[in-house]
């Protein structure tokens, strides 16, 4: 392990999280007034804890009404995009001897499934902008297919993810587990991988993207989807998730303390069954955010992450709207960590 790159959790200090705004050139056209809705209400949840966001926008028109609703600690950039799914088209980060560094991998719309040409292009654009600090790095590693939903990790150099996904032969090819191991060890300085093999959401169009279904809350614990009903067309394969994460150990050989999450009480929209999920939370400063879904299991799922974040508040935002095209609120944002951006931005 390169003792010199760290790739943060989730809970290290932020800078602001990106978000990009839907239009009507994207596949939320034919809803889009409510799924902006939904936007705004997560961006005021952000906002209301004093963590700025980045919001891409179409045009400036976009750009006008964004200022207009957030005068404050809300920053507009016109950016072409196909789609709004920040977190896996959006940069990663990773400090090296203490400096952010922006790692832009390629984004292909999950295995080729979607139109990503101009997704792909917004990391670089951002950093050409100078959004980003003057102290940040940016490394081009557009050679690799590689999206953040992919990605859970514990700020100590273990990463959990998923076989289903990262192993998909429409992202990098022949790649093996092995090569991927490497690679991805040795650009974000991970000591260890766990691969999960189990597990899937109906609906998701992602092959299994961590965030869906199992989350570092720290770095002893793991919360995840648990499918209760024998009926349920996920319960076998959450089983078999809920075995291997019982095998895990931390570093120091200890079990994770394990805090299951209810599965989401079936949401339908036009015949198929979408991904609800309780996973797909977002941790920032001084809050997280918990996808809710007008369901009775919605205070559970709050109360149990409350237990996993003590110092945090924690805030249910309704994202019926966003499960509509497959994703919740993880999923329509990234944290940027502290000091990879541009201060002056900021201001």
């Amino acid at each position: 392990m390169n003792n010199t790159i760290c790739f943060p959790a989730e809970w290290t200090e932020q800078d602001a999280v990106l978000m990009a705004l839907p239009h009507k050139a994207t596949d939320w056209a034919d809803m889009l007034g409510e799924v902006q809705n939904c936007f705004w209400e997560i961006i005021n949840a952000i906002t209301k804890h004093d963590e700025p966001v980045i919001l891409l926008v179409p045009d400036r028109q976009n750009f006008d009404e964004a200022k207009h609703r957030f005068s404050e600690k809300v920053c507009p950039v016109i950016v072409p995009t196909n789609d709004t799914w920040a977190r896996d088209f959006c940069p990663v980060f990773i400090y090296k001897d203490g400096v952010p560094v922006c790692l832009d991998f390629k984004f292909n719309g999950w295995g080729l499934k979607f139109a990503a040409d101009k997704d792909n292009l917004i990391s670089g654009t951002l950093a050409c902008r100078n959004i980003f600090s003057e102290k940040s790095g940016y490394r081009n590693l557009l050679n690799f297919v590689l999206e953040g939903g992919s990605l859970e990790s514990d700020g100590e150099g273990t990463l959990l993810t998923t076989a289903q996904c990262l192993l998909s032969p429409n992202r990098n090819g022949e790649w093996n587990r092995p090569q991927i191991e490497t690679y991805l060890k040795e650009h974000l300085g991970l000591s260890r991988i766990l691969w999960l093999n189990s597990g899937f959401l109906e609906g998701d169009d992602t092959d299994s993207h961590i965030d869906t279904l199992a989350r570092f809350c720290d770095t002893e614990t793991i919360t995840y989807v648990k499918c209760s009903s024998p009926n349920d067309i996920h319960f076998e394969a959450l089983a078999n998730m809920e075995d291997e994460l019982k095998k895990f150990c931390t570093p120091a050989g200890k079990p994770y303390r394990l805090l299951p999450l209810p599965m989401a009480e079936p949401v339908f929209f036009d015949g198929e069954r979408l991904p609800a999920t309780y996973a797909n939370f977002l941790i920032v400063n001084k809050a997280v955010l918990v996808p809710t879904y007008n369901s009775p299991l919605d205070d559970e799922a709050i109360k149990i992450i409350s237990s996993a974040f003590p110092d945090r508040k924690v805030v249910g935002v309704n994202c019926n709207a966003l499960i509509k095209q497959h994703g919740s609120l993880h999923c329509v944002t990234m944290q940027l960590p502290k000091g990879s951006i541009n201060p002056n931005f900021l201001a």
